[in-house]
């Protein structure tokens, strides 16, 4: 165990009154984001603690196969602390070179919450990991801290980090669309009049990052997920683009969901296993610059590849 980890420990504390008001939902939509959240906050814990690879990764891999990719996205919440706190380790890069490569998306992602919940600027975190593709998961991240657990500032009054700008900002909104899918309890009328709040140039990355809640958290039945198609409208690619993220994210680590397969089948017309396919092939090989990221062309050839199904 750590000193640092155990000082930092109850600064990433969850309780449900840190919960917005919002995110209870029905009783079934209700138990799947406390399950989440607690997830993710559990395993943060157990990084500030045992944060090597050889301690971590045993009490990791406990969980439940479907759970994992929550356990380790909290995992990366608390090695990002410990980095910034003990900078002459990256405690976050080593892991994901090593035992934690399988979920380094996850991982990221949960960087990025840990960077959002001390206030810090997430981008020095990027490029230090070196992965141009999926290194943006970090901004992610951020935005779903902050489109959850500072709902108000950032969804209802739509402010944005000073320091982000350009392509960061907006895979910030892809984050704050994952938060306002748990903020609102997966509730499709809340969720697109959340959405329709916000200036059209930002409509499409918050819609694609409710697809990626929607495939990859899930809580929700088949009739929610055809009610969130329709309202989705014209932004059908984009909400399709993140549904075939979390295929990506669950298929390459072997822990599909039944309510991945529910969304791929009614946002993208495939399986999930079809939909993990494409998104990996569409994965090889991308090109980037400082113009048009590679994690921003990925993107864009998901969302074309699933723009027709997605108007279906």
């Amino acid at each position: 165990m750590t000193l640092a980890g155990t000082l930092l420990k109850p600064f990433f504390s969850v309780t449900p009154a840190d919960l917005p008001p919002g995110a209870a939902g029905d009783a079934a939509s209700a138990l799947r984001m406390r399950q989440v959240v607690f997830t993710v906050t559990e395993c943060c814990s157990l990084a500030l603690l045992h944060p090597r690879g050889r301690s971590l990764v045993p009490r990791l891999d406990a969980y439940p196969d479907e759970l994992r990719g929550f356990a380790y996205e909290g995992a990366g919440v608390g090695l990002a602390a410990l980095d910034h706190w003990l900078p002459w380790e990256r405690r976050v890069r080593r892991f994901v070179a090593g035992a934690g490569r399988p979920y380094r998306y996850a991982v990221y992602l949960g960087a990025g919450m840990g960077l959002a919940r001390m206030r810090r600027d997430p981008e020095g975190c990027r490029r230090r990991l070196a992965d141009d593709v999926l290194s943006w998961a970090v901004l992610d991240g951020y935005g779903f801290h902050e489109g959850f657990f500072a709902h108000r500032r950032h969804v209802q009054e739509q402010a944005v980090p000073p320091y982000l700008s350009g392509y960061g900002a907006r895979v910030f909104d892809q984050g704050l669309g994952r938060g306002v899918w748990f903020a609102t309890g997966a509730d499709p009328g809340r969720m697109t009049a959340a959405v329709d709040a916000f200036p059209e140039s930002r409509r499409g990355d918050l819609w694609a990052g409710i697809g990626l809640a929607c495939g990859y958290t899930g809580g929700v039945g088949a009739d929610t997920v055809a009610a969130l198609r329709e309202r989705a409208v014209p932004f059908g690619g984009r909400l399709a683009e993140g549904v075939a993220v979390a295929a990506w994210a669950r298929h390459q680590v072997g822990n599909p969901a039944e309510h991945n397969e529910t969304a791929c089948s009614l946002v993208c017309g495939l399986t999930s296993a079809q939909t993990a396919k494409v998104a990996e092939e569409a994965l090889r090989g991308v090109p980037g610059d400082d113009v048009v990221p590679a994690y921003e062309v990925w993107r864009r050839r998901l969302r074309t590849r699933f723009a027709e199904p997605a108007r279906r």
